[in-house]
């Protein structure tokens, strides 16, 4: 019984492999089509399938969203009970039928073509009603599941898949997608964490101090005070980081000077050329810089050198990046 099984895992496996590799010989000059009708939507790219095939719609269609492509699911059955009002002429449909005769997809013919909406079908029927309709046909050539009775959907959603695959990561490579946007779509990953530029969690206005050099270090203490920061950042007039103050040169001064440095130009003691960062830098640089030069703050300016910023270690545990 068990060497059974065996054999009849390893051949439903054989036969989604084959169903997929024969896709790649029915690649050509429909599925350009069906990219090129998917790159010039001005709507969004619906996808529509019943039973299991639904599901395999609901997941491209995940795909779609989150490589920049607006697009949603839409249930065939309550699509012809009204919710085919959520299709706008400005859409493209791509609905997902391994015989292309399912009924609630049959149904739902009539009213997408009302609409004028191009429709692209993933079918192994070229013959049935859904690719006589069709704008585009991706042939996906299965003529046998892989289940032993020939009956669950196996083979046709694994070829279905991979197709909506092929269309989704085609469009993403054609619009020229890049790891920054996929990053922004998944704010909340691990990539998204990993592709975090310093801009986005600087401390900026009241929480970024600055202070001209002709500042007392009083002053630029209660700057420091009024942003809760470790540190101030030194302008010149035009803004540009000269300096930094921080807790240590405080504490090395009043050392030597004692209470009286209170009163000196915060230029006497602060840090001059210091270390900084550039707002568009990714934020694992600066906490690689932070930790290999052990500094707790680091000031972030912009393309012209002027102080923008204020990041902290702190900055970086609140956003999960550490």
């Amino acid at each position: 019984m068990t060497s059974s099984v065996i054999r009849t895992a390893r051949r439903i496996l054989m036969i989604e492999a084959q169903a997929i590799q024969r896709l790649q010989r029915r690649i050509g000059k429909s599925f350009l089509e069906a990219v090129d009708l998917m790159a010039s939507c001005e709507g969004r790219v619906i996808l529509t399938g019943m039973g299991k095939p639904g599901f395999i719609a609901r997941k491209i269609a995940a795909t779609l969203a989150s490589t920049g492509t607006p697009s949603l699911f839409l249930h065939p059955a309550e699509a012809i009970h009204g919710d085919v009002g959520m299709v706008k002429a400005q859409d493209v449909l791509i609905a997902i039928s391994n015989s292309g005769q399912t009924e609630e997809i049959v149904k739902l013919l009539s009213p997408i073509k009302k609409l004028g909406v191009p429709l692209i079908a993933l079918t192994s029927n070229r013959k049935s009603p859904l690719a006589c309709n069709a704008d585009v046909v991706l042939d996906l050539g299965v003529d046998r599941e892989a289940c032993p009775l020939n009956l669950a959907p196996s083979a046709s959603t694994t070829a279905a898949l991979a197709m909506g695959d092929a269309l989704a990561l085609s469009l993403l490579r054609k619009r020229g997608f890049r790891t920054e946007d996929f990053a922004e779509l998944h704010p909340g990953g691990s990539l998204g964490r990993q592709l975090l530029k310093v801009r986005d969690v600087m401390r900026r206005g009241k929480a970024n101090p600055k202070v001209d050099n002709t500042t007392s270090v009083r002053r630029a203490l209660f700057a420091i005070t009024r942003a809760r920061a470790g540190s101030c950042s030194v302008v010149d007039k035009r803004g540009k980081l000269i300096g930094i103050f921080t807790d240590g040169d405080l504490r090395r001064h009043l050392r030597r000077d004692g209470i009286d440095i209170l009163k000196k130009p915060v230029w006497d003691v602060a840090t001059r050329k210091p270390l900084r960062i550039g707002e568009d830098k990714l934020a694992a640089e600066a906490l690689h810089m932070l930790k290999t030069k052990k500094v707790d703050e680091l000031p972030v300016v912009d393309a012209k050198g002027r102080a923008v910023g204020l990041l902290d270690v702190q900055d970086l545990l609140k956003a999960g990046f550490v």
